[in-house]
């Protein structure tokens, strides 16, 4: 099965697949899981949608510091975060939009491992 793969340059999101295509976009989001407590709260996420507090609670960190990684990973598209009522006030829910990351470092070589069939 052949994906389509974008062949400009950036950080695109299709089907809960994360292209990442070139050099620039690639140092941006290998920076952005160049994190332990970030790293923790993805292999959270997995497991489906989480409040912030709960991640909080859950890598030992404080609610600020864990909303500061959470936009670090709203910022390659690899979390979303939507705000719902809570028992005192609003809670900040967290997603993991993708379960698979496709890095290109070459995007003029892109149609031709394509065409090989190698992507």
């Amino acid at each position: 099965m052949t994906e389509s793969v974008p062949a400009k340059e950036g950080i695109y999101e299709r089907d809960k697949v994360l292209y990442v295509i070139g050099p620039k976009a690639i140092a941006k989001v290998s920076s952005a899981l160049a994190s332990d407590t970030r790293a923790k709260i993805l292999a959270i996420l997995q497991k489906g949608p989480a409040d912030l507090e709960d991640l909080a609670n859950l890598v030992n960190q404080s609610k600020a510091n864990v909303s500061s990684q959470i936009r670090r990973l709203e910022e390659v598209d690899i979390v979303r975060s939507k705000y719902s009522p809570g028992q005192r006030g609003i809670k900040k829910i967290v997603e993991l939009m993708v379960n698979k990351m496709v890095m290109v470092i070459a995007p003029d070589k892109l149609q031709e491992a394509q065409e090989k069939d190698l992507i």
